[in-house]
């Protein structure tokens, strides 16, 4: 039975080719971008699973609210988990990770004899990090890895560019960077084999050791301060959402005088460590997260895209169901049962659906590398190791097959046997109604998504092109990330200026586009710290405002040795109370403990300039005047050049002179403004590429119905040409049902896009675009378009036929 079924299926498939190809080539492009996205999904969702005792592993996330402004941070307070530790027996050990990125510190320049290179991700951590955190040592041992003070593990790919394939263990590497030179013993080296973790790092470094570890180790810091990722491990049956509700008295024990007196309040929150890097929101990370409801589209995204291929078969398997009917009517005579046949034409979609699975894997293994640089993701494909690739493969065959084949299945069992075999092939379920319902399913979907990329655009270009308030344009940046280097930033600028094509070169400890490292609360004459604005600010040279082009709107700006004295912006003003026209002059004052108050002096108004990012409004915010250039370490040349080859080996040569140990890095400032967007860039590319196989499937099936719907027409075309109808009349006549149930697509896609996009992408920015008609017009139009061409091409052909070979036979 089973082989006289295959039989017949690769007959009709083989006698059918248009069909066949349609039903193939969209199932398997379907199948493809569904099993990407959900190894991508998978990917993301398994974030630091790996770890074995993951279920009892939590990160301890903080909640600030300073005078109305409300911070929702994944860092949290040094003295914080240890006192857990020490107050709580479910608390069973603690880690604490300080991101030197976090603290300014971003690369660091490593030696290994005469070999030296700038490496990233140095993390400072407990000696209880791989107590808790599971890696795979491939050499050297967990246990005891980081006792002793300056004991470091690296990262696999780290430790291979310092040693080659040579044995880690025990070699001495020299790290210098803004916290000193200092020589480190390699105890361990792992890889990530085991799984990814949202903790990335190139260097593990024992928080025992030089600057770092003193200064953790001194902290006694409740309210502030909260700048390292902290962890616990609780014990195996402990429960977390009971020891979450002690947290309150817990902090009012320790922080409840401190938090009064600088006007704060603080929360403390137990994160399960797998749900870390899937939960967005949080303004301090350790490294970029994923956002779950992005995650969830991209899942909707897979399953619409499978869907719309499966009723590009459900379509094209009715339309074409009088191929099949004489087929069924004999079956039946014979004996076949209802239910004999549903099974037969189930198996035939399934084997359809295994056939799409088939191609679909080497299409995938062939098109991964375009589908990460998309994705930006690592995606490897281990066909034989990983059993879930094959359980999603088996669950895509039978969800397809299944969906693909029931209602033609069940449309075609229903055909009653003296009828068609009479000729008579109606059937007690009515299919074109059935087929013009999935039409304008597969083209609201279309539109929608067609709608969302031309909205994503003009907010990226809105972005792009958007007044930031400082000039962006033609500026070079510089980092410097040793002692060395930082104290010789003086000279080099003093050279830089000499050089044609520069304009301008300032200093400061960061510049703008980056994450602000600092901010304090400070209040005028009259106030105190419980009703101080805290105020993010960057310390800078005289040349800062110039350089950057920013406006002052009251005021002066800096002047050498301004000492003790600030520029705030608009939005700081305001909100202490001071006119932005009359500011100048003012005192803002600061207090910390027992200690005296202290005051710094506002020399002028800056008009509000978005430094970070169109994410949010701008906040309160001022430049400090610093005097110490040994305080900065960023430098910010601003020039104008149309020979940037020319300029930057003019500015190589001095650094050269300069700077002879220190390796020659530069990056353009609009370059790093646009970083910001990074992740809303990779969703418009990850949009745009699914969309557009998603409309090629569509039209695939569009554009079989359109040739059945012709071939089916034939003679009633040959007859109006006979009678003097046009080719144009003749395609407009073809064409008019189609384009009537775009029409109607439209209509009900327009409401569904603008509520998605309204609440979904646009609500991330704090500008954003107004949405347009013309956005949903544009849409609309392009589908109108993409329908006409597919449909219009077998219109076309069919009214250019020759209407005697149509009406021959009659």
């Amino acid at each position: 039975m089973i082989k006289s079924y295959l039989k017949t299926a690769f007959r009709f498939l083989l006698k059918n080719k248009t069909f066949s190809f349609i039903n193939i080539f969209g199932l398997a492009a379907g199948t493809l971008c569904c099993l990407y996205i959900l190894l991508y999904v998978q990917q993301q969702y398994s974030y630091d699973k790996q770890h074995k005792d993951a279920k009892d592993i939590y990160r301890v996330t903080t909640d600030l609210v300073l005078t109305g402004d409300k911070h929702h941070s994944g860092a949290s307070s040094p003295p914080i988990t240890p006192a857990m530790r020490r107050d709580f027996p479910e608390v069973q050990s603690y880690a604490r990770v300080v991101s030197t990125d976090i603290l300014g510190a971003k690369q660091h320049l490593l030696r290994y004899k005469e070999l030296s290179f700038y490496e990233t991700g140095a993390l400072y951590v407990d000696s209880t990090f791989f107590d808790i955190f599971t890696y795979k040592f491939v050499e050297g041992h967990p246990e005891h890895a980081l006792d002793e003070p300056y004991d470091m593990v690296l990262l696999k790919s780290t430790a291979v560019k310092l040693f080659g394939h040579e044995s880690a263990v025990g070699k001495m590497v020299n790290i210098d960077d803004a916290y000193g030179k200092h020589d480190f013993k390699v105890t361990g080296v792992v890889d990530e084999s085991l799984g990814k973790s949202h903790i990335e790092g190139n260097m593990f470094i024992t928080m025992k050791s030089g600057q770092v570890g003193n200064a953790i180790s001194s902290i006694t810091e409740w309210a502030g301060n909260n700048f390292l990722f902290a962890y616990v491990k609780l014990r195996p049956g402990a429960d977390p959402l009971a020891l979450e509700k002690k947290l309150p008295a817990f902090l009012n024990k320790y922080a409840a005088d401190r938090l009064k007196t600088l006007g704060m309040q603080k929360q403390l929150h137990l994160q399960h460590v797998t749900d870390v890097h899937t939960s967005a929101g949080y303004e301090v990370e350790p490294t970029k997260t994923a956002n779950s409801s992005f995650l969830l589209i991209l899942v909707i995204i897979a399953v619409l895209i499978q869907v719309i291929a499966c009723i590009n078969f459900m379509n094209l398997s009715t339309a074409r169901a009088s191929k099949r009917a004489k087929e069924v009517g004999v079956r039946k005579v014979i004996g076949a049962g209802k239910y004999d046949l549903i099974k037969q034409f189930l198996g035939e979609s399934f084997l359809l659906s295994f056939i799409g699975v088939i191609i679909a894997l080497p299409l995938l293994y062939f098109f991964l590398p375009y589908l990460n640089e998309i994705t930006r993701a690592n995606i490897e494909l281990a066909f034989f190791a990983d059993y879930r690739l094959w359980l999603m493969l088996t669950a895509l065959v039978l969800v397809t097959g299944f969906l693909a084949g029931s209602y033609p299945a069940f449309y075609l069992s229903n055909f009653e046997a003296i009828k068609v075999i009479k000729g008579n092939f109606s059937s007690r379920i009515s299919a074109t109604g059935i087929r013009k319902t999935l039409v304008v399913f597969q083209f609201v979907l279309s539109i929608v998504m067609i709608t969302g990329i031309i909205i994503i655009y003009s907010q990226l270009n809105f972005i792009k092109s958007k007044d930031l308030g400082f000039d962006k344009s033609q500026k070079l940046v510089f980092n410097f990330y040793t002692n060395d280097a930082q104290g010789k930033m003086p000279v080099l600028a003093n050279d830089l200026r000499e050089l044609a094509g520069v304009k301008s070169v300032t200093s400061a400890d960061n510049y703008l586009s980056q994450f602000v490292l600092h901010d304090h609360g400070v209040y005028p004459e009259g106030g105190n710290m419980a009703t101080a604005i805290d105020a993010q600010n960057i310390a800078c040279d005289e040349f800062f405002v110039k350089t950057n082009g920013i406006k002052v709107i009251s005021g002066r700006d800096f002047m050498k040795g301004d000492s003790n004295k600030v520029l705030i912006n608009q939005t700081l003003a305001k909100r202490l109370n001071l006119n932005p026209q009359t500011a100048q002059g003012a005192k803002l004052y600061q207090k910390y403990d027992n200690k005296p108050a202290t005051f710094v002096t506002v020399v002028g108004v800056m008009k509000d300039f978005n430094y970070n990012s169109l994410h949010d409004p701008v906040k309160a915010f001022m430049l400090v005047y610093d005097g110490n250039p040994r305080d900065f370490s960023s430098m910010i040349v601003s020039v104008n050049s149309s020979n940037y080859s020319r300029l930057l080996s003019s500015i190589n040569t001095t650094w050269t002179k300069d700077m002879p140990a220190t390796p020659f890095q530069y990056a353009f400032l609009d370059d790093e403004v646009q970083k910001l967007y990074e992740g809303e860039t990779i969703i418009s590319h990850i949009i745009n590429s699914f969309t557009s196989i998603a409309i090629i499937i569509s039209c695939l099936g569009l554009f079989g119905l359109a040739a059945f719907s012709a071939e089916q027409r034939k003679k009633e075309i040959g007859i109006r040409k006979v009678l003097g109808s046009s080719v144009s009349g003749i395609v407009s006549l073809l064409s008019k049902d189609f384009l009537i149930l775009v029409g109607i697509s439209f209509a009900i896609a327009t409401p569904i896009a603008w509520y998605f996009m309204s609440h979904w992408f646009l609500q991330g920015f704090a500008y954003q675009i107004p949405l347009s008609w013309w956005m949903f017009a544009l849409a609309g139009l392009l589908a109108v378009v993409i329908a006409l061409v597919t449909v219009s091409s077998q219109a076309i052909k069919a009214a250019l036929m020759n209407p005697v070979k149509s009406l021959k036979t009659e």
